[in-house]
């Protein structure tokens, strides 16, 4: 037992086994002990010095701490050791209490200071180490088994988290979304160079075009961008699909390989298209509600008041589906990693937004803001020198009527392909971690996440969890 320094227990001796006046078995007149060596019952010897007060039966050396110096020697007592980290006040020097010398109940403060009768051990009520007044230095710090630590995020922790994942296991998180980039990439240039490029440069751009003429070339530009779009669109949630497995399975520390991470998001792939079809249908429906007022009115009574209508129409209908848009933002990862059908998907992401709509609202527009400014460092580049090596050169580009050259749109699809690289882990990892912080907050996930981690003692009872 090692007491605290400047204190000392009873029976205590030096490392060596002997305490110094010590009488024992050496110090008795006897057969092989030099005569001029003097022992408690020789002249000059003190009988009631501390020789004659030391049993001969010694505890073994090295297991006791010294006994303090003698009251009067001028030697002073060692100092308390410090406070452990994020304890409360040191305790207080023996005989003084948290009031002074002198306490309310006597020495030592509360019930008669350190060492007394009813006293605490390295000070009173008030101080000590854990003593019920001390001070705190708050909870112990979150686990972070992967690239974010369990406990309620912070903005700067979600989009670290989401650079993180794709600094960790960038083999994995880059290969999904270049395959998804290039293959997506690819078909769109074709559709542009064998579809859209001629319908612009045979009637859009011709002013004696009839109306038939321009009819035909609005529908398959119309035709084209919407082809264009679902490419994109198809490519958009393969990649979210499958950087939702990984981000979340990073949360974990765990690494996937592309072939775990399409093995696990398989299953959800088809529903995952469903909700993402139905989200577009809500939104333009309620587009369309918001602007068939307008509509009626420039059928029936025209001027100026159907714009009016038209516009303030389509300008709620915006508002209303943007609601909606982030009401249902977290419904992608709930479907993928919960397993969820599509309606189930969309409760539970109302459910985990309900209160944060403006905090979720404001953290994807940045995400968004952040991953297209940085993907337009890159693709307005390679926009700049496709035109430049273009045939119609920077001209035709800016007043639109030079055609849409193969190297141009392979060397903006370069660029492209490079800023969706960037753009796709940036936009799924800000998303799964949003779902992953709203179920901490809420539903304590933060446990099962320790749990499935790994994490020893996180949660259990008398600890305090990171959250």
């Amino acid at each position: 037992m090692n007491d605290t320094p400047g204190w000392t227990s009873p029976g205590s001796a030096p490392s060596d086994g002997r305490q110094p006046g010590a009488s024992g078995p050496a110090d008795r007149p006897g057969p092989g002990r030099p005569a001029d060596q003097p022992g408690a019952d020789q002249p000059g010897a003190d009988p009631t010095g501390p020789g004659t007060k030391w049993s001969t039966e010694q505890p073994p050396p090295g297991q006791w701490s010294a006994p303090t110096a003698p009251t009067g020697t001028g030697q002073t007592p060692p100092p308390p050791p410090p406070p452990g980290p994020g304890w409360g006040t040191p305790p207080p020097p023996p005989g003084q209490g948290p009031q002074g010398p002198q306490g309310p109940h006597g020495p030592g403060g509360h019930g008669g200071g350190p060492g007394g009768p009813g006293g605490v051990p390295g000070g009173g009520w008030g101080g000590g180490y854990g003593g019920w007044g001390a001070g705190w230095g708050g909870p112990p710090p979150a686990a972070k088994p992967g690239v974010i630590p369990l406990r309620p995020l912070g903005v700067g922790e979600i989009l670290d988290g989401a650079v993180s994942t794709m600094r960790a296991y960038w083999r994995t998180v880059l290969g999904i979304s270049l395959t998804v980039a290039v293959v997506t990439q690819v078909i769109v240039v074709l559709v542009q160079g064998l579809v859209l490029d001629s319908a612009r440069t045979d009637a859009l751009n011709d002013p004696d075009a009839t109306l038939s003429e321009l009819g035909d070339a609005m529908a398959a530009t119309m035709v084209s961008s919407a082809v264009l779009f679902v490419i994109s669109l198809v490519g958009t949630v393969l990649a979210t699909a499958l950087l939702t497995t990984v981000t979340s399975r990073a949360v974990l520390g765990k690494p996937v390989t592309t072939g775990e991470a399409w093995r696990d998001a398989r299953p959800q792939v088809l529903k995952l298209f469903g909700l993402v079809l139905l989200l577009l249908i809500i939104t333009v429906g309620i587009v369309i509600v918001g602007a068939l007022p307008g509509i009626l009115v420039a059928f029936t009574a025209g001027g100026g008041a159907a714009v009016a209508i038209g516009v303030i129409g389509v300008i709620a209908a915006v508002v209303v589906a943007g609601w909606l848009m982030i009401r249902f933002s977290l419904a992608s990862p709930a479907l993928m990693l919960e397993k969820q059908g599509i309606v189930k998907a969309m409760t539970r992401s109302t459910k985990l937004v309900q209160g944060s709509w403006w905090r979720i609202f404001g953290i994807q527009l940045l995400a968004a803001i952040i991953a297209n400014v940085v993907a337009s460092i890159v693709v307005i580049p390679f926009t700049f020198l496709a035109a430049a090596f273009n045939g119609d050169g920077f001209s035709g580009l800016v007043d639109g009527s030079g055609g849409l050259g193969w190297t141009f749109l392979v060397i903006s699809g370069i660029g492209s392909v490079i800023g969706s690289m960037i753009t796709f882990p940036i936009s799924a990892g800000v998303t799964v971690l949003l779902y992953i912080d709203q179920r901490i907050r809420r539903e304590a996930l933060d446990l099962e996440l320790a749990r499935a981690a790994g994490v020893q003692g996180y949660g259990a009872p008398g600890t305090t969890p990171g959250s």
